[in-house]
């Protein structure tokens, strides 16, 4: 049976199987799992142009080294410590601090993430454990997403102002405003719980919400912090995490914080109009407001 080129309205087309290897590519590989960073590698390096830059195991480290590389393609993983793959496409998208952001692949165990993979326009996703086609397609729809951007640059590039087209902006604002709304929706009220378990040492504690200060990112894990205790979540990233929170108490200050508004202690005026919060906990600890969230703790509390 012949290869079959699949399309939709959505994807670009899949080219066959035994089609030429075309242009180099150059990748990054992040997932908390080493042996499936090993896996993906060696298809990587079995297909032949595509070459491996280096390795990540955490959403900070996948971040740091795609603006360190600023490679053609990323394969990321969806599920992982710190900041999951939608977070860091998130924190890419809005920080951009590089002249181009790469072609995402996401990979992922779960098939639920298949359909949110594609829309934040991810370029295609793989499931666990990879497969050397599905692989091969990835590669192939990343080649052909880099030459319409090509194309597209040039076609800007011959405007006066060199200003993108209409259509690339509106699909930049697009999926912006689709990721905001992701992270500021409520959680559905099923998953909500009055206690957390959080782990000391080899005790794991049922602590109140209530009594929770803040959660941060520690290392790839998450940290929780009451007046008595500091242990750690079983959570896998914050997003997980302020889906447990009541959301009427629990707020996202910064991008490795959350907060109990009724643990803050202090509003600490810091440089250039930005502000510190200093929390109840036994070290007081004082915990950055990012500028995009300043304007949420002016209606907090009426500064």
């Amino acid at each position: 049976m012949p290869n079959r080129i699949l399309k939709d309205d959505s994807m670009q087309p899949i080219a066959p199987l035994n089609a030429p290897t075309g242009m180099s590519l150059t990748a990054l590989i992040v997932d908390n799992e080493q042996l499936a960073r090993e896996e993906l590698k060696f298809l990587l390096d079995s297909l032949g142009n595509v070459d491996v830059l280096a390795e990540g195991a955490n959403g900070i480290e996948a971040v740091e080294l795609i603006e360190e590389h600023q490679p053609d393609v990323v394969f990321l993983d969806v599920q992982m410590p710190g900041l999951d793959g939608f977070a860091v496409l998130k924190h890419l998208m809005e920080h951009r601090r590089m002249e181009r952001l790469p072609q995402i692949v996401f990979a992922t165990a779960y098939d639920q993430y298949a359909v949110k993979a594609f829309d934040v326009n991810a370029v295609d996703y793989l499931l666990k454990p990879f497969d050397r086609n599905r692989v091969s397609q990835a590669v192939e729809r990343t080649r052909a997403r880099l030459l319409d951007v090509g194309q597209d640059i040039a076609v800007s590039a011959s405007n006066e102002e060199g200003e993108a087209s209409d259509g690339a902006r509106s699909g930049m604002n697009t999926l912006l405003q689709m990721l905001h709304r992701q992270q500021i929706a409520p959680p559905p009220p099923s998953k909500l719980t009055n206690k957390l378990i959080v782990q000391v040492q080899s005790r794991l504690l049922l602590v109140d919400q209530s009594d929770i200060c803040f959660a941060r990112i520690d290392d790839g894990t998450i940290r929780v912090v009451t007046p008595t205790l500091d242990g750690q979540s079983k959570c896998r990233t914050l997003e997980d995490l302020l889906e447990l929170l009541d959301p009427g108490l629990f707020w996202r200050a910064h991008r490795g914080f959350v907060v109990n508004i009724n643990h803050i202690r202090e509003v600490v005026p810091w440089f250039k109009s930005s502000y510190q919060l200093r929390m109840d906990d036994r070290k007081q600890t004082e915990i950055p407001v990012s500028r995009a969230q300043t304007k949420r703790l002016r209606e907090l509390f009426n500064l």
